[in-house]
């Protein structure tokens, strides 16, 4: 049986992915509009990309955003998705979000990755195929700065810290969450497992491959003698919602087969391994939905692929929607609403009671009820007057009720 949270987080993983000739200081805007929006809404995370080239993905610091959204925002959690490791020294990374951790008041987390453009690493004159091992090595620095047991000194072949130290206090205890993304490899499910952080997939969406995903975690965390938490581990969804699923459809289905999220690129290759990547294959949106990488459609639509995924991975904490740009700006904010009016709360716990207190009161009548025609009835007669012609049918067809009457005649 699958494992599922009491409350499953939701949230986004804003890359973000912008059309190449569109004004890119009202792209930023827009990204921030949404994450406000979203805070409103009750969602409960927003994760943001760092990417250097491309002219897609725009935002270079993703700190920078964090700290101008935490100021428009009150409860939403706000983390990097991802920082490129490789691209900066540890005790920048460590120092910078934790003073994130103060100004947000604990809202912030640090989300890790080696780095995903090569076209990133080439500008920087960083080998890819070092970027995992880099990341491996920062990691464990951040980590022995964050928790600050003692002072860090560790030499490697790109970064050196001499008695290293973090002058803040951390404000969330015992220090601010940390989570590694992971696509197809190995290398950051392997990660999360052996030091004991949460795992951002972003890929994968198949049985196959979150069955691959979660047994390199457990692999790891065993060879590290630490447990595995499956409430850490949230997956990148690209989701869409209207009233009918014809609608959604219609509505995202010119941006998506155009694959907003690279652009204008036009090249097979490129566009089938970015659908790839969320188990969708060619640019069919009906199709990608029946392979389950994309869930588009209604609310119950969407509330059944997420069950589906949660069936397929095994379980898992929390469900990331992939912040596309292919429907337009209003469609795209009213499918995050309907998302918490009518998704969420069914894997949040917050249905029940509601369900319960509703199917109690339609099941007895008598409790709803009770006595209700006396108790009109009475109201009149304390007040000396005669029940009005028109209240005599709604007073008899409750006369009749055996529910006991409160003490004071009802409440009418």
């Amino acid at each position: 049986m699958a494992y599922r949270p009491e409350h499953m987080k939701f949230g986004i993983f804003l890359a973000p992915f912008h059309r190449v000739g569109e004004n890119l200081t009202l792209g930023l805007q827009r990204n921030l509009r949404l994450i406000e929006h979203l805070d409103e809404l009750g969602f409960d995370e927003a994760w943001i990309g760092e990417h250097h080239s491309g002219a897609r993905e725009t935002i270079a610091d993703p700190v920078a955003f964090i700290a101008a959204a935490a100021e428009r925002t009150r409860r939403i959690r706000l983390g990097t998705g991802v920082l490129s490791l490789p691209y900066h020294h540890p005790l920048m990374v460590a120092d910078r979000m934790l003073m994130l951790d103060h100004l947000t008041h604990g809202r912030a987390m640090l989300g890790v990755g080696p780095g995903a453009l090569t076209s990133d690493a080439y500008m920087l004159g960083i080998d890819p195929t070092e970027q995992r091992r880099m990341m491996y090595e920062s990691i464990e620095a951040i980590l022995a700065l964050l928790r600050g047991d003692e002072p860090v000194t560790m030499e490697t072949d790109w970064f050196t810290l001499n008695e290293a130290r973090l002058q803040l206090p951390n404000f969330t205890k015992p220090h601010l969450e940390v989570a590694v993304t992971t696509t197809f490899t190995p290398s950051g499910a392997t990660a999360a497992g052996r030091y004991g952080i949460g795992l951002l997939s972003v890929a994968g969406a198949s049985h196959d491959g979150f069955t691959r995903t979660w047994g390199w975690v457990e692999e790891a965390a065993e060879a590290a003698g630490r447990p595995t938490d499956r409430g850490t581990w949230r997956v990148v969804l690209p989701i869409h919602i209207a009233t009918t699923r014809e609608q959604a459809i219609a509505e995202v289905e010119d941006g998506y087969s155009r694959r907003a999220y690279i652009g204008d690129l036009a090249d097979e290759h490129q566009s089938k391994a970015f659908g790839e990547a969320f188990g969708a294959t060619g640019l069919d949106v009906s199709a990608a939905i029946e392979e389950g990488g994309l869930a588009i459609g209604t609310p119950d639509d969407v509330i059944e692929q997420i069950e589906g995924v949660q069936e397929r991975s095994g379980g898992l904490g929390g469900i990331l929607c992939l912040a596309h740009e292919w429907a337009d700006t209003q469609a795209t904010f009213r499918s995050y609403e309907l998302l918490a009016r009518y998704v969420m709360p069914h894997f949040q716990g917050q249905l029940p009671r509601v369900q319960q207190s509703r199917d109690w009161f339609e099941g007895s009548f008598e409790h709803a009820f009770g006595r209700g025609g006396a108790a009109t009835r009475r109201a009149f007669a304390d007040a000396g007057q005669e029940l009005p012609e028109e209240l005599r049918p709604r007073a008899e067809r409750f006369e009749d009720s055996k529910a006991p009457a409160s003490a004071d005649g009802g409440g009418a």
